[in-house]
């Protein structure tokens, strides 16, 4: 992957926090923050070289995925 397509930790994270909300909105239906979820979960998958290589966009939507919405 040429220099320029690599990712810092930063980067995912940014990019991961910024398509969760675009995708999911700025809060659960409690209230609570999404934004504050995304910053918490982000490195979790960062850390994981698997899932690194899918891309933040990807991985903010498999988290999402499996979140209950049944309420």
């Amino acid at each position: 992957m040429p220099d320029e397509m690599e990712l810092t930790r930063e980067m995912f994270i940014e990019r991961f926090v910024n398509h969760m909300v675009l995708v999911a909105g700025p809060e659960f239906a409690d209230g609570s923050s999404i934004e504050e979820y995304a910053r918490e979960v982000a490195p979790t998958y960062w850390e994981d070289a698997d899932q690194r290589e899918d891309g933040p966009e990807a991985c903010a939507e498999g988290d999402i995925d499996c979140w209950d919405y049944a309420g």
